[in-house]
C-alpha cells in the first residue's frame, strides 16, 4: 500500500510516499481504509527523531496517530462494529492506505471524514486533561494554546462542562478564541498580571497546550501545581504539575468527543488538508505552530 514513510531522521522532507506491506487487524484491533488521517505534532517529532534517544529507525517506519475511514477488517475478539462501518479513532502508522486502529467509535455523520480524522487525539486529549483536573461546573479554568488543535478542542469540551474559560492565543486569533465560547487573552510573558486582571477572584485550574513555558504562570495563578495539567511540557513534573501523554483506555473518552460532536457542541476546525505527498509540508507547517485547528492527510 501507499504510505508516508521514512528511513532515517532529519528535516520533514526525509519522509515521503513509498510502499509498504499492508497492517493487518489483530486481536482486539480494527482495520480501516483510511479516507483521511490526522497530522499532529507527535508526526514531525517522530520524523525528525525528537523522540528518538539517538537511535535509527527500524526499518521503514510510518507516522500518524489518528484517523477516519471505513472498516475493513476485524480482528479476534472485536464486538460493535463490522466491515463497512465509518469509524473515526486512535491507532499507529495512519498516514497510509490502511491503518490499524487500537480505539474508535462510529463517526458522527454530521461530519466529513476529514474533520473526523483530526478528533481523535484532539479530542481525547482534551476529556483527559479536563478529566484530570476534575473542576465542577461554575469554576474557570485558563487554556494555553486555546486556538491549536488540542486547545481549540479542550475550550469547547470544557463550556460543555459548565466551565468558564480563559484561552491564551496570539492577538490575531483572540477573536476566534472568543468564537469558542473563551475569554481571550494574549500568551507569552505576563501572562499571570493579564489574566489576573480579568480574573480577579483567581482561576480554578490551568491546562497548557502549547508547552512554550506557561507552567509557571499557571502554578502562580492557581497557587497549587496539582490544579495543573501539561501535555507538552515534560520538564513541568519537577514543579508538581502532572504530565499527562498515555491515551490508554480513550474509548470512553472518544464516545463523548462524538456525542458532542453530535449535539453541534465540538466543531474542530481543518486549516488544511494534503495528499500524502505532500506530508512534509503539513509536517512542517504543524511545526512552525500558529495553525488555527488541525492539520490532515488525505490518502
Amino acid at each position: 500500500m501507499r504510505a508516508v514513510v521514512h528511513t532515517a531522521y532529519g528535516e520533514p522532507e526525509v519522509a515521503g510516499v513509498g510502499e509498504v506491506d499492508e497492517p493487518h487487524a489483530g486481536p482486539g484491533r480494527a482495520r480501516i481504509a483510511v479516507r483521511a488521517a490526522g497530522v499532529d505534532p507527535l508526526d514531525w517529532k517522530q520524523v525528525t527523531g525528537l523522540m528518538a534517544r539517538g537511535d535509527r529507525p527500524d526499518g521503514p517506519t510510518v507516522p500518524g496517530v489518528d484517523a477516519a475511514g471505513v472498516v475493513d477488517e476485524v480482528g479476534e475478539g472485536v464486538t460493535g462494529v463490522q466491515v463497512g462501518d465509518p469509524v473515526l479513532g486512535l491507532g499507529r502508522a495512519t498516514a497510509a492506505e490502511h491503518a490499524v486502529l487500537h480505539a474508535w467509535v462510529p463517526k458522527p455523520p454530521e461530519v466529513s471524514f476529514e474533520v473526523a480524522a483530526g478528533l481523535g487525539v484532539v479530542g481525547e486529549t482534551a476529556v483527559r486533561v479536563l478529566d484530570l483536573l476534575g473542576l465542577p461546573p461554575g469554576r474557570t479554568v485558563v487554556v494555553d494554546g486555546a486556538s491549536g488543535g488540542v486547545g481549540t478542542a479542550t475550550v469547547q469540551v470544557a463550556v460543555s462542562r459548565g466551565l468558564a474559560v480563559i484561552g491564551t492565543s496570539s492577538p490575531a486569533n483572540a477573536d476566534f478564541v472568543r468564537s469558542l465560547g473563551a475569554l481571550p487573552v494574549p500568551h507569552g510573558q505576563g501572562l499571570a498580571d493579564r489574566v489576573r486582571e480579568i480574573a480577579p477572584d483567581g482561576v480554578d485550574g490551568g491546562i497548557d497546550t502549547a508547552g512554550r513555558g506557561s507552567v509557571r504562570d499557571l502554578v502562580a495563578l492557581t497557587g497549587d501545581p496539582g490544579r495543573v495539567v501539561t501535555i507538552a511540557d515534560s520538564g513541568a513534573a519537577e514543579l508538581g504539575v502532572r504530565v499527562t501523554t498515555s491515551s490508554e483506555g480513550a474509548v470512553p473518552r472518544l464516545t463523548e468527543v462524538a456525542a458532542l460532536v453530535r449535539q453541534g457542541r465540538l466543531q474542530l476546525p481543518v486549516a488544511a488538508s494534503y495528499p500524502l505527498e505532500r506530508a512534509a509540508e503539513a509536517h512542517r507547517r504543524s511545526r512552525e505552530g500558529h495553525v488555527r485547528g488541525k492539520l490532515g492527510l488525505v490518502p
